[in-house]
């Protein structure tokens, strides 16, 4: 058995994701793989699960949330 390296629970179906770079994390759910891996919004602070935009070097989960920051330029894709 693996044990989650966010959680530390040992489980017989834990699975391994590779990131850019090479380096491999365990987790035992895609909860705690979104808690350790996902990007979090620059304004509202809520992990991105989706593609986001992204503006002078900070991701934001939305449009909305960047226009907030004083990025006017991005559009979210209707």
């Amino acid at each position: 058995m693996d044990t989650c390296e966010v959680c530390g629970n040992s489980y017989d179906k834990a699975f391994s994701v590779s990131v850019a770079g090479g380096a491999a994390h365990t987790f035992d759910s895609f909860e705690c793989a979104i808690q350790k891996l996902a990007p979090v919004c620059a304004h509202c602070g809520c992990r991105i699960l989706g593609h986001g935009v992204e503006a002078n070097g900070k991701m934001y989960c939305c449009a909305h949330c960047a226009r907030h920051e004083g990025e006017g330029a991005l559009r979210d894709r209707a």
